[in-house]
């Protein structure tokens, strides 16, 4: 059983599973009287979770052995309460090399959705019509694939898992190409191309390690912040796409290179929407805006699936706020 299988299955009533995981991390501490016990972080390639393991359990003695990051075999009597999940009669042993293999390469359904985005990507940025924008955005693919792979979009509240960014981008991109010939002031290319690069920073500031499912925080990415990294990255891409191609680059081309430059680098600053957000500037453009809105729109309905997911319904039809979501999420209508 997945994680994310064990999440959903897991309520009042025990749930009698195994689960193999990576143990993010392990702290030690003691009850007001003095019963010690384990708070774990533990995560797999599509959920995270976090629960207790107390002193008079099989699976204590291992905790007092390990120091965060191995990948173990979690077994017991998995439920759900107002504090999250719990584990009675645990017990727990350490994943051979080849149970660890398979962990990280995910379920046979996430490898495939993997590829299928990436393909899709490859795609739809090899027929774009601009070749400035073209050469940068496959340039960007092909130099950092392995990254787009395993990053995250976020710490938290939505597509916090490997993979996650490129789950994110994919999906943006969908509602994109949708939304974009609504539009008659819309310039889809530029817009398409703000979607892969507004998060691009993230490549660094939610990188996972080669083996594992914790992100883990870079100096890089904290001291400056995917907004900041993400203007860099494109500004690089584009000087050395104008060193190697400079016949695209020509004054004759149109729109000016300089002017569709401008334009992608104020997605990426704008796209938050807001700078109490962290937006050094609000968006100003027609694609501006639109960016920023499919970005939130898709971050709020993955939030919503983390609700359905990870909540339990306190009422019919009504699940346990889940932050940063304000209130009670209600049962989507394809559920009845």
């Amino acid at each position: 059983m997945t994680l994310e299988e064990l999440l959903k299955e897991a309520g009042e009533n025990e749930v009698d599973a195994s689960v193999h995981v990576q143990l993010v991390h392990a702290k030690q501490s003691n009850t007001q009287t003095g019963k010690p016990y384990f708070d774990l972080e533990i995560a797999d390639a599509n959920a995270s979770a976090k629960l207790k393991i107390w002193s008079e359990t099989p699976a204590f003695s291992l905790c007092e052995r390990l120091k965060g990051q191995e990948f173990i075999e979690l077994e017991g009597y998995f439920f759900r309460n107002q504090y999250g999940l719990n584990i009675s009669r645990p017990q727990a042993r350490l994943l051979g090399d080849d149970e660890i293999q398979f962990l990280l390469a995910g379920t046979e359904e996430s490898q495939a959705a993997t590829e299928r985005d990436w393909e899709y990507l490859i795609q739809l940025f090899g027929q774009l019509d601009d070749q400035r924008l073209k050469v940068i955005t496959l340039q960007c693919l092909g130099e950092y694939e392995a990254k787009w792979k395993r990053a995250a979009a976020a710490r938290s509240y939505h597509h916090a898992r490997r993979g996650g960014l490129l789950e994110h981008t994919s999906s943006m991109l969908r509602a994109a190409e949708a939304v974009a010939p609504l539009y008659p002031e819309v310039s889809p290319e530029l817009l398409y191309c703000g979607v892969l690069f507004h998060d691009v920073g993230k490549l660094w500031e939610n990188d996972y390690p080669e083996r594992g499912f914790a992100s883990q925080p870079a100096l890089f990415g904290e001291m400056l912040g995917h907004i900041t990294i993400g203007i860099e990255i494109v500004n690089k891409l584009w000087n050395v796409a104008r060193e190697q191609n400079p016949e695209l680059f020509s004054s004759e081309v149109k729109p000016p290179s300089e002017v569709l430059r401008e334009h992608l680098l104020h997605l990426i600053a704008s796209h938050h929407g807001e700078m109490a957000f962290g937006s050094p500037v609000t968006p100003r453009t027609p694609e501006a805006w639109l960016l920023h809105h499919i970005d939130n729109m898709d971050a709020k309905i993955e939030m919503l699936r983390c609700a359905y997911r990870e909540k339990e319904e306190v009422v019919p039809g009504l699940y346990e706020n889940r932050r940063p979501l304000a209130g009670m999420p209600a049962k989507p209508l394809s559920e009845y």
